[in-house]
Order: structure tokens, then sequence, then C-alpha cells
């Protein structure tokens, strides 16, 4: 998948954006939670999210209609993110650190290349492959600033987040293949939606009782709005129409640009430390993102030592024969 003319800046651009909302949710969430708790919090952006998507949507005559066949995929795709990929990050984080969460979290751009080689047979090449690496030390440099001793593990929080990783994934690979057949606007108009649904249970469970008690006012529904808004909404528009152009590798290696967006953030809002050795780190992101989006030899035999290699090259030497 080549990028190239006004649709490849567009797509760099949207991503970025994207990821740049995605950061500053977790100033966002410092805000909310004051007041609410997770699902709590995440039922609200979903409406929002979703009152607001219909609305713009509706007057703007976006909105495609869900093919019956299709879904399964819509309720899939919901299931993967936001349900799980929100139900693994939120209580994860009660679990460890917030450092630790960003390493695993960071191991996205890793896992995607296997999932696009197996269904879409999307190769990687060798210099979006090193990108990616030199991107993950680069996090590791900001987020390990202190040392690795400061890290805290909880078996029961690094499966939380492993879950959040995997879900990710699962949802970047199904979005590609909704996004041959419906508009952004559609896909996360639904996507939010039904996850409403998803999180409607719990909600009522765990959580009726003290968002009763805590109510609504303008102070603690402003970062509800937010998330709603621009980390619910547009930047998964944007994200949704960057994959569609850059694929799933590519788009899924930004968001190594989280933490590092996130620490620029705290650092000028929050008054966070903001040490020489998160500002090397920040570097060495920015110089891994432009490497994984370099063009390259491509790497035939990449994930070669994975079994379906082994049977591709089996019914190759079948036909020579």
């Amino acid at each position: 998948m080549t990028l190239n003319g006004k649709t490849g800046m567009k797509a760099y651009i949207a991503v970025f954006i994207a990821m740049f909302f995605w950061a500053y949710s977790f100033i966002w969430y410092k805000e909310a939670y004051v007041y609410y708790r997770p699902i709590t919090l995440l039922m609200g952006r979903l409406i929002v999210s979703s009152i607001f998507l219909f609305t713009v949507s509706g007057l703007m005559g976006k909105l495609n209609k869900i093919r019956k066949s299709d879904i399964k995929y819509f309720a899939l795709l919901a299931f993967f993110e936001p349900f799980l990929y929100f139900i693994g990050e939120s209580f994860g984080l009660t679990y460890i650190s917030s450092t630790l969460a960003a390493v695993i979290v960071s191991t996205i751009p890793l896992i995607s290349p296997i999932g696009e080689y197996y269904i879409y047979k999307q190769r990687i090449s060798t210099m979006n492959f090193v990108g990616i690496m030199v991107s993950i030390i680069g996090v590791g440099m900001v987020i390990f600033y202190k040392g690795f001793g400061h890290v805290e593990a909880n078996i029961y929080g690094i499966l939380l987040m492993i879950l959040a990783v995997f879900s990710t994934v699962g949802y970047s690979l199904l979005l590609r293949k909704l996004t041959a057949n419906y508009n952004v606007f559609s896909i996360i108009t639904y996507q939010n939606t039904i996850g409403i649904f998803y999180f409607l249970p719990l909600f009522l469970l765990f959580e009726y009782k003290n968002f009763i008690q805590v109510g609504i006012t303008l102070h603690s529904a402003l970062p509800v709005l937010k998330l709603g808004i621009f980390a619910s909404t547009f930047a998964f528009l944007l994200f949704t129409f960057s994959l569609k152009h850059m694929g799933v590798t590519k788009a899924n290696s930004f968001t190594n640009a989280i933490p590092v967006l996130t620490a620029i953030l705290s650092y000028f809002i929050l008054g966070e430390m903001l040490t020489t050795i998160k500002i090397l780190g920040i570097l060495v992101v920015v110089l891994g993102l432009f490497l994984s989006q370099a063009k390259g030899y491509r790497m035939k035999r990449v994930f070669a030592f994975i079994p379906v290699g082994l049977i591709t090259r089996a019914r190759l030497r079948k036909n020579d024969q």
C-alpha cells in the first residue's frame, strides 16, 4: 500500500491529530475521575459521541445503512473497541502503574504486522520494522526516565492490559475490512452506539447508585464532553480515515506517539517534569516514526518462521515439481 499526493498527506495529518486527541484524553480522564467511576465515564463519553455523530451524520447525509450480512462485523468491532479495550485499560490501570501500562500498549505496532500479514497478506518492509523498534525504544526512554526500579507489576493488571492490546489489534484488522464498504462517519457512529449497550449492564449493576449520588454539573460534565467529542468521535474518525489509506501496520505505528505527546502535554498543563531523558526519548520516537513510514525493500520472509510461511513454501515446492 503506497501513499502519495494529497491523500497521503491528509492521512498523515489525520493520524497525528488522532494521536494528539487520544494523548490529551489521559488529562481529561484525570479531570473526570474526580467525579465519576470508570464505567460511568465510558458510558458518558459514548452517549455524547453517539448523539453528536447521529446529528452530524444525519445533517450531512453521511450515514450508510448497515447490510444484514455486516451486522455481526459491527457487533464484533464494538466488542473489541470500545468495550474490551476500555475494560482492559480502565481496570488494568487500577492494578499496575501507568508506566508499565504504557510499555504494554506500545507493543501494539509489533503485533499488528503479524495479523495484517495473515489476514490481508500485507508484508512489512525492513524500514517499517526498524522504525517500529526504534520508536518503542524511544517510548521506553520516556516512560522509564526514573529507572526500571520504579515499575510495579501485578499479574491481573498485566493480563488486563494485554487484553487491551489484542483488542486494539483485532479492532484495527476488522476496521480495515469495513472501510471498504462504509464511510468513516457510519462506522464510528454504529461502533460507539453498539458499545453503549455493551457497557449498560455493567453500569446498572456496579455504578448506577454512585452516578445518582454525584449527579451532573457543569464541572463534572465538561471533561466527559471533551472525551466524547474529541477522543471518542474526532479521533476515531481521523484514525479510521488514516487506516483506510495507510494500512493497519503503518497507522498503528503512530500509537507510540501517544505516551510521548502525553508527557509533553502533562508538562505544559499539569506541570509534570520533562527531563533530559524524556526529551531524548521523544526525539527517538519521532525518528522511529519517520523510519516506519519510509519506503524500503520488502522482507519476503519476515514471517517465514510462522507455520503459514512454511505451508506456503511447501506449496511452492510442490508446484515447481
